[in-house]
């Protein structure tokens, strides 16, 4: 038997190990679902498949038969597994931070001196903003850096032709001259996405031929995948799109008299990394041999490693509330950034989504955990030392080229539309489509999003109306929840307390508390609290003071024990005329003469339902 991808030999008792292995997955379903064994399917175990949101099977394993032909050595074409080869550059990837906000040039230049101190080695200077500084800030804001060990990128919006000039200005003359690496970041093509600054597509194009003929190594346009993900993109929509985006900017810098060979050398990208580890591995995998088979076709193969694969930890992905889990989702995201072989890393602080930042949290602090999140992962886990930690990985092989087909298939579909902006609507519909995919996975909680629809903390301190402010043109994963537990906290801010649904607990606790503590985290995370009086029983005082806790109850315990009072309890709540739940399943009072109003269980949409209750208590 061998392999259909590669011809290599199986081992000849592989078809033995893998029904083996099916069988194992049978029991454990059986043991479960308390069924006899010999009544589960031996494929029981393709319920465990998933689907991507690039309609990609993820399987529970991966083995030799997933195996696919081996990938040319790192630093080889097409760069599957990296853009250099051992020894062609320092160890790991970059560790970029950003300054700019600080307001005035002095306070800058002190802030970005203090971090090329403890690690970073990499700059981005943000512009944009009233409150940022500008281009005339630049001298002050970079003296003493030397670009040559801090290669130095720009986001200057609408400032980007004026500041580019005063950067290549800066450049001149500094020592190493040749191994300055400089970025202007001119982005017309994806900022109208996320409703980013930027200057036009015209005056891209001139600043790229002015960037070519700049003595240092100057790239003019940031192909900028980031705006992508902040309106939903998939992990192959995203690498799709700036690859549309990427030619259609070849075309435009030839057609105004680059060369190719120039035109690429104008060019750098730039993804959000989110805390999905093996997709976003694969997602910068798949990227660079897609970059690579375009520059193929073009005839300038080699160019394509010098193309630097920017990284930035996903706006989207992070909460406001319980911000701390962000530095978690972080080190995820940089990690896998990393391992899939990013240029370099920029690690958000974890109160990123806040606005004016965590209160009462050092702006210091903040910064030196997001700078060490990098060093930790390169320096202390020594990731820097290894080049492609996933290659050989039978999923990671597998799923960088599901994910590079889907990519290809989204670049081919709107070239045929006659290219980026020609298409650019069926760019924004198809992120809608994802978006609404993934909120609906998020509102029914098949998408966990620890502390806020799973295992929110409602003892936390709320946010002032303010700080609330969400980042303008990223719509957030989190959104939806976090707008319920605001709504909770104004009414907590009116009245004392927070909205309280009442919980009607029948039975001992061994038969109640498995459902008493998931109705708890349920409604914890629109903000809602619950008043748990223990077991009560019909007739008597404690399930007579338990039914006045609020306007909504909800009845919990076992099947059986539903099955012992639970019709009994429903009829002496009837009388209070209140809205009575139940946590558990329609099939808890089929075929009996009263039924709740409504049912709490895992396949409910999560989002709809507890914002209703929200209004039903006067949130």
């Amino acid at each position: 038997m061998t392999d259909a991808h590669n011809g290599t030999p199986l081992p000849a008792d592989f078809e033995e190990t893998q029904q083996e292995w099916c069988k194992a997955a049978a029991k454990v379903f059986a043991r479960v679902h308390k069924k006899d064994v010999a009544d589960v399917p031996l494929d029981i175990w393709k319920r465990l498949i998933r689907t991507t949101y690039d309609d990609i099977k993820i399987n529970p394993l991966y083995t030799r038969a997933d195996e696919i032909a081996e990938a040319p050595e790192p630093g080889k074409f097409p760069y599957l597994r990296g853009s250099h080869g051992p020894g062609e550059k320092p160890e790991g990837w970059g560790v970029t931070e950003r300054f700019g906000e600080e307001g005035d040039a002095k306070t800058t230049n002190e802030k970005i001196l203090h971090a090329l101190n403890y690690g970073t080695n990499s700059l981005v200077i943000d512009l944009r903003g009233a409150d940022h500084i500008g281009p005339s800030d630049l001298a002050q804001a970079l003296d003493n850096v030397l670009f040559a060990y801090a290669p130095v990128r720009l986001e200057a919006g609408k400032d980007a032709v004026e500041a580019g000039k005063a950067l290549i200005e800066l450049a001149k003359g500094q020592e190493n001259e040749d191994k300055i690496e400089i970025e202007l970041g001119a982005s017309p093509l994806t900022s109208s996405f996320d409703e980013s600054e930027s200057v036009s597509l015209e005056d891209a194009v001139e600043l790229a031929k002015l960037a070519n003929e700049a003595p240092v190594t100057t790239r003019a346009i940031l192909v900028d995948g980031v705006a992508f993900s902040n309106q939903g993109a998939s992990d192959g929509e995203e690498v799709g799109f700036v690859l549309a985006a990427a030619v259609e900017y070849l075309r435009k810098l030839v057609d105004a008299g680059l060369s190719v060979e120039d035109a690429f050398d104008q060019l750098s990208f730039r993804f959000a990394a989110t805390d999905s580890e093996f997709g976003q591995i694969t997602k910068f995998r798949a990227a660079r041999i897609l970059w690579a088979r375009v520059a193929e076709v073009l005839g300038v193969a080699e160019r394509a490693a010098a193309t630097p694969q920017h990284a930035i930890t996903a706006p989207v992905m992070f909460t406001q509330r319980d911000p701390w889990v962000n530095m978690l989702r972080s080190t995820v995201a940089a990690f896998s950034a990393g391992v899939g072989g990013a240029t370099d890393m920029e690690v958000l602080p974890f109160d990123y989504a806040i606005h004016g930042g965590l209160p009462n949290t050092s702006r210091d602090f903040v910064h030196r955990i997001a700078r060490n999140t990098n060093l930790l992962l390169i320096e202390e886990s020594h990731l820097g030392y290894v080049i492609d930690p996933a290659g050989g990985s039978y999923y990671a092989e597998k799923l960088t080229q599901e994910v590079a087909d889907s990519a290809w298939k989204i670049f081919t579909e709107i070239e045929g539309k006659g290219g980026f902006t020609a298409a650019a609507d069926f760019v924004r519909e198809t992120l809608d489509t994802t978006l609404k995919a993934r909120y609906l996975d998020i509102s029914k909680r098949k998408k966990s999003i620890t502390a806020i629809n799973q295992f929110p903390n409602l003892a936390e301190k709320p946010l002032s109306k303010e700080a609330r402010q969400e980042l303008k043109g990223v719509r957030r994963w989190a959104a939806e929840f976090e707008a319920m537990r605001n709504r909770s906290d104004d009414y907590l801010a009116e009245h004392g307390v927070r909205p309280t649904v009442g919980l009607i607990p029948l039975g001992p606790l061994a038969k109640h508390n498995i459902r008493t503590g998931w109705i708890t985290n349920l409604v914890g995370t629109a903000g809602i609290a619950v008043n748990n009086p223990g077991q009560v029983v019909p007739g008597e005082d404690g399930f007579k003071e338990a039914a006045e806790a609020s306007d909504i109850l909800v009845i919990c315990g076992n099947d059986k024990e539903y099955e012992a009072s639970g019709l009994e309890a429903l009829k002496a709540l009837r009388e209070t005329g209140k809205t009575i739940l139940l946590a558990g399943s329609e099939k808890s009072f089929e075929g009996k003469e009263d039924a709740p109003d409504g049912y709490l269980n895992v396949k409910i949409n999560a989002g709809e339902t507890l914002s209703d209750m929200l209004t039903k208590l006067g949130a």
